[in-house]
């Protein structure tokens, strides 16, 4: 039970699997694009304080395990 979070008034454990996939599952998320795309889901996540539990990149898709806090 270590992965409960907390709020003021709440506990929470609110995990999210997402998956982005380019338009026709395109085979693009290879070399420098790949790079950039996690530089960018990494400071985005940062930015609104999500977790990034586990995330892997496909050729065709992203899978990205997060924790989200309930106010957002």
């Amino acid at each position: 039970m270590d992965d409960i979070n907390s709020l003021t008034h709440s506990k929470w454990r609110c995990k999210y699997h997402i998956v982005f996939a380019p338009k026709y599952r395109r085979q693009e998320i290879y070399g420098q694009i790949k790079v950039d795309i996690g530089q960018i889901l990494r400071k985005l996540c940062e930015q609104k304080g999500v977790e990034i539990i586990e995330a892997q990149a496909c050729r065709d898709h992203i899978h990205m395990m997060v924790s989200i806090p309930p106010n957002i």
